[in-house]
């Protein structure tokens, strides 16, 4: 822990010095919340989000609050080491190109239903995943777009990994909307003190409505990692036909939910909003920017952070500021000298540029109280949403 700021509630637990102004203030009105449970977690990566930082944990007691999820429910990594130990450039270049074809990026889904949607156990209960329950057969095994990415790596153990970042597509943001509104609406009902211009509009849990988003928020989960598998089953077929490569267990953690937990003697909901779990001995993974290490890594259950961690480096720089700030054949060198296979072409690029993130590095060794670095992870080539 870099440093506690204390407030008339509860005390802020901070693994960050370089906080910007606008995170500050959601972390500090997020310490006023009538049912917070004993402080608030701020991870090294923290960044303004909506309502609540990114990078945050926050604990509640008979409360959720469909903001301190967001709009990207059950967004996480996947990481599979395989049998390979190197892969040339033209290698690269046909797994990518390869990839490419089978996994639409961005706004892009499948024309037709992929067929292998996960199941809920009441389909009808669930309102909003009922309504887009065919729309998201066709985004099952999609990248999305922001920063989410395909990348194949080499590890410091001797090996090729690969490594997937995305989410529950646009079935995650219609549930976030859905409830977050809901929760906005109850509130002025309510007359609650918790003002809707601070983003942060809860739902009682013991109310039909938090129930109904706990269900769908669940679902959402669910999704995002049968999404993640997807583009991983592909990917293997794919460097199997190409190289003949095998490969290990797929290594899986979300960093965009909330779940009941153990903490302090209570039972609390944990809200993680771009912040992973790193139970004793639990297996994660942080990525840096592109272009820069990611690693594997073992949490150590450092209870002031609800036994958590960050969920990659971390921006320093907001898409439209990247823009206009970063110099594109400089942040296209970069890649270039390490010799990764990018595709880093245009100046609406560069708010995904390494230049647009926080040092891996820093984030790193600021949470070395939470984790443990198992694997280093180099980049080879990436693809971005």
């Amino acid at each position: 822990m870099i440093k506690v700021i204390p407030t008339d509630r509860v005390p802020i637990k901070m693994w960050l010095n370089d906080i910007e102004d606008g995170a500050m203030a959601q972390a500090l009105n997020l310490a006023t919340l009538p049912f917070i449970f004993k402080h608030l977690a701020i991870m090294p990566d923290a960044h303004q989000g909506y309502g609540m930082p990114i990078g945050g944990v926050l604990a509640t007691k008979g409360a959720i609050i469909p903001n301190a999820v967001g709009v990207d429910i059950g967004c996480g990594m996947c990481a599979v080491k395989t049998s390979l130990m190197e892969a040339d450039t033209e290698t690269l270049k046909k797994i990518m190109g390869k990839i490419r074809e089978q996994v639409p990026v961005g706004f892009e889904h499948h024309k037709e239903k992929q067929g292998c949607m996960p199941m809920p156990e009441e389909l009808g209960a669930m309102q909003i995943v009922n309504q887009e329950f065919l729309s998201a057969d066709k985004q099952i095994g999609t990248l999305g777009g922001g920063n989410h990415f395909i990348e194949i790596q080499k590890g410091n153990d001797g090996f090729v990994w690969v490594m997937i970042h995305s989410g529950s597509r646009n079935l995650g943001k219609r549930v976030a909307d859905y409830y977050n509104e809901t929760a906005e609406r109850l509130n002025e009902l309510w007359h609650s003190s918790v003002a809707n211009e601070k983003e942060l509009a809860f739902l009682p849990i013991e109310t039909k409505e938090a129930k109904e988003y706990f269900a769908e928020m669940k679902y959402c989960v669910d999704f995002a990692l049968a999404n993640r598998k997807l583009m991983i089953n592909r990917i293997q077929n794919i460097m199997a036909d190409i190289c003949g490569a095998t490969f290990g267990e797929i290594i899986n953690i979300a960093h965009n939910y909330a779940r009941w937990e153990h903490h302090f003697n209570n039972n609390v909901i944990i809200h993680r909003k771009g912040a992973t779990s790193a139970r004793a001995g639990e297996i994660g993974i942080i990525p840096g920017s592109q272009g820069t290490k990611s690693y594997i890594v073992e949490g150590l259950g450092n209870p002031d952070s609800f036994e958590s961690c960050s969920h990659g480096a971390g921006r320093k720089m907001g898409r439209k500021q990247a823009q206009r700030e970063l110099n594109l054949k400089d942040e296209m060198a970069l890649m270039d000298k390490q010799g990764i296979v990018h595709g880093l072409r245009h100046k609406t690029d560069l708010d995904e540029a390494a230049g647009a993130y926080k040092d891996i590095d820093v984030v790193m060794d600021n949470q070395k109280d939470l984790v443990k670095i198992l694997v280093e992870l180099k980049p080879l080539a990436v693809i971005k949403g």
